[in-house]
This record gives structure tokens, sequence and C-alpha cells, in this order.
């Protein structure tokens, strides 16, 4: 009998890059829902079916992504249920919440305000959200390797933890979101994401599980992977985003850092080799990837 597939064990195999995989995404709403999460979490769950609609029809007018969050192993509210607002832009991230007290007030939020960085109408947060992936009805890996981690985080850190559902990126699982930064972090386990959290709030990032930040598109996200990387530089807030040029599958980003500019060049590549990508996937698709090509400061060579 043939072993069962697994994307995440296969990516592992493969040495996928982490770096410039995080989904593209600034605008969030999570919705406390306890489940069950079908393969859409949000098509697929209890709440009432004009709700559902009506919410995603006004989320994908918005350009916010939303999505289902819980606590691990507690039980969900008598009453009410929480509901997060974050703007994951690069420059001042911010986070809002509330307790509803029925699903119709969630199509009395403000999305359109939402996906353009502006207040949806919750109240602002000084709260951090560290969301583990664990949608094993969209995918085993995030339940069979994303549970453990949101264990160990909700042991670890019980007010920030929070299961979530589907953020993409399946065969990195265990996956993690970071918000109001909108950090992705993979490849996780009960150790080492106790560890790339507890780094989080003090505020310094993990460069050996970081994904991405969703504000950036994903070259852009490689780049400030792999800028980091050269300066040893792991502070949250260090780098700022300056400009970028685009000619081609290449693109030229520069950021500041401490007063010094840097550039970056990277080359976007599709990958000569097919492969399933995801536990459910029907077919083979190439791996993108993206090239790192120079690091230097702006007017230098690397």
């Amino acid at each position: 009998m043939s072993e069962t597939f697994r994307c995440s064990t296969a990516g592992d195999l493969r040495g996928d890059e982490l770096a410039g995989t995080a989904s593209t995404v600034r605008a969030f709403l999570l919705v406390e829902n306890p489940g069950p999460w079908g393969l859409d979490a949000l098509r697929d769950n209890r709440l009432p079916p004009d709700v559902k609609s009506g919410l995603a029809a006004a989320a994908r007018a918005a350009r916010v992504r939303v999505n289902l969050v819980r606590k691990h192993h507690r039980p969900a509210p008598r009453t009410g249920f929480r509901v997060y607002a974050a703007w994951a832009g690069p420059a001042a991230p911010w986070l809002e919440t509330a307790v509803l007290d029925s699903a119709e007030q969630l199509l009395d939020l403000d999305l359109a305000g939402l996906g353009a960085g502006r207040s949806p109408g919750l109240e602002p947060t000084a709260e951090q959200l560290l969301c583990v992936c664990t949608h094993g009805r969209h995918d085993a890996c995030c339940a069979e390797r994303g549970r453990p981690v949101a264990a160990a985080l909700a042991a670890a850190h019980p007010d920030e933890a929070w299961e979530i559902s589907h953020i993409g990126g399946d065969r990195f699982a265990g996956n993690a979101l970071f918000l109001p930064h909108g950090l992705y972090y993979g490849r996780l386990d009960a150790v080492t994401a106790v560890a790339v959290a507890g780094s989080h709030l003090t505020g310094h990032l993990d460069l050996d599980h970081l994904r991405g930040r969703s504000s950036y598109a994903t070259p852009v996200q490689a780049a400030e992977v792999a800028l980091r990387r050269r300066l040893g530089e792991t502070r949250l807030d260090a780098l700022r985003l300056l400009g970028q040029r685009r000619d081609g599958d290449t693109r030229e980003v520069s950021f500041d850092v401490g007063g010094t500019a840097w550039q970056v060049t990277v080359r976007t590549v599709p990958g000569d080799e097919r492969h399933r990508l995801t536990c459910r996937a029907l077919r083979d698709n190439p791996v993108p990837g993206h090239d790192v090509l120079t690091v230097s400061r702006a007017g230098a060579t690397s």
C-alpha cells in the first residue's frame, strides 16, 4: 500500500524556500467561530446563510480577507463572539476589536473602510495575535502539524494565541500569522513556535521561519528577508521600504536601514519541476521561487 501523501513532507524533502511565500493581504477580519469549519471556512460554517453570503460579497469587494478563529480547546463564549479587524500596512499596522451580540452585526461593519486602511467601527487595541492554521478540512497538514503548534502557543501565550482557518501555503505547515503586522511564519513545531512567538512579542523576527510580510508582494518579501539575513537585522521595524522597480521577472527593491539605503535585486522563477503543492491538489504545478541576485548599499555593487 502506498504511503499517504503529505504536501508539507514533500516540501520539506524538496527544500522549498520559505522566504517570499506569504499571502499578499493588508486587511484582515477575524471572526470568532468555534467550528466545525468545512473546506471553505467562510462558506461551510454555522453562521446564518444570509450573513455568510453578505459578508463574503462585502469582503470580496473591499479586498478584505475574512478568517474564522477559535481558542484552542476552550469552550465558546455563551454570549457574544469576538471579532478583530487588522490593517497590516507596512508603516503603521493596527488592530481593532469588539464583542458582537449577533452574527447580523457583521454586515454593519465598514469593510470598505477597512480595505482602504480605515477603521471599520471597532475599538482600537494594543493586542497582538498569534494565529496558527489548524484547518484540517482544507488540508490535512494544517491539522497534523498545526494543532501541536496551537496547543503549545495556547499554553505559553493564552491571551494572544488563536487557531485560524486557511491562510495559505499548506506545504509549509505548521503555519502561523502574527497580527497586526501581517507576518507569516512556516515550518513551525511546538518548540520553535514558542521561541518565534517569544521573539515577536519582544519586537524581533525569526529569520529561519519567516515566510514574509503580507503587505508586500512576494518578491519584496523575499528581498526583505535576504537583506535582513545579510545584515543580521531582526528588529521588527528596522527596515523601511523606499521603493521598487520591476523589469520583467526581475525587481529592484530599495530599503532604508538606519539611514542607509540598500538595494536588493530579486528574480522570480516559476521552477523547472512540477509537484503536488497541497494535499488535495489534483494536478502538479511548478514550485515558484525567488532568486536573490544582488544585495548592496545603494550606489555600490555586491
